[in-house]
């Protein structure tokens, strides 16, 4: 599981509706410190018994999370961690949290991307997306959206400034022209509430994918499961990736 931002009960909820048991979960991976990412870790770890994989740094800037030593597994950035069949290697991304990663799974020669909270797409993203045969993607806001909008202006340019979030334009972009052709999925995720319309983002898109399936995550509900690519790697990790579902801030 990636991030945790919803609670221990609707995880579960979540998790149940979409066929899928908690008990599959082995590990959490946490990818920076901001609350809509951690708040559900300390109770899904504690009542499953889970790992939480998590750099040093992010740890001392989210308190201890309440979490026994036990459970955390320090992180470190390119260093391939195995998880049964999964090998989940982290890198580093750029987003207004002390030291923030994004992450590659893969599972034989499949490989899945969770890409969200980004401020711009740097060198290190464009080189992980080539590699992905399906991809949680953020398409946070639409620019005239955030322009026109009830935000205070510092918010804006937080969200806009290049370390905060990725808008519906940069991430367009960046498919079209690093998508490599084996990319079969694509998930768009991290939607503003007051920034962003699903539709407008899936349209926008859509016209772009030719025989890619695209789909935008939603915050209220769990997104379908799917198989990706020869290994018919059943894509827990799409479904569990709670962060994606519960925003509030931006």
């Amino acid at each position: 599981m990636v991030d945790a931002g919803i609670s221990c009960r609707e995880t579960e909820r979540r998790m149940a509706r979409a066929g899928l048991s908690m008990a599959k979960v082995k590990a959490i991976f946490v990818s920076h410190e901001h609350s809509d990412h951690i708040r559900g870790i300390p109770v899904l770890a504690k009542k499953y018994n889970l790992p939480v994989y998590i750099t040093p740094g992010t740890l001392q800037n989210c308190g201890s999370l309440g979490l026994s030593p036990d459970w955390v597994r320090l992180l470190e950035a390119f260093a391939p961690i195995t998880i049964g069949r999964l090998i989940i290697t982290a890198f580093p991304k750029i987003h207004d949290a002390f030291d923030p990663h994004s992450f590659i799974i893969a599972c034989g020669e499949t490989r899945i991307g969770v890409f969200t909270d980004l401020g711009r797409a740097c060198d290190q993203l464009i080189a992980h997306f080539k590699q992905c045969h399906a991809v949680f993607l953020e398409a946070n806001y639409d620019e005239q959206m955030l322009e026109q909008g009830r935000y205070p202006w510092h918010l804006k340019n937080r969200i806009r400034g290049g370390h905060g979030h990725l808008s519906n334009r940069e991430a367009l972009q960046l498919f079209i022209d690093h998508r490599p052709p084996h990319l079969t999925h694509l998930l768009l995720s991290h939607l503003s509430q007051d920034n962003n319309d699903p539709q407008l983002v899936y349209q926008l898109f859509k016209q772009h994918a030719n025989d890619v399936l695209v789909k935008v995550a939603s915050r209220h509900e769990e997104t379908p499961v799917y198989s990706i690519g020869g290994d018919a790697l059943v894509n827990e990790t799409m479904v569990a990736k709670a962060e994606q579902l519960a925003l509030s801030f931006s």
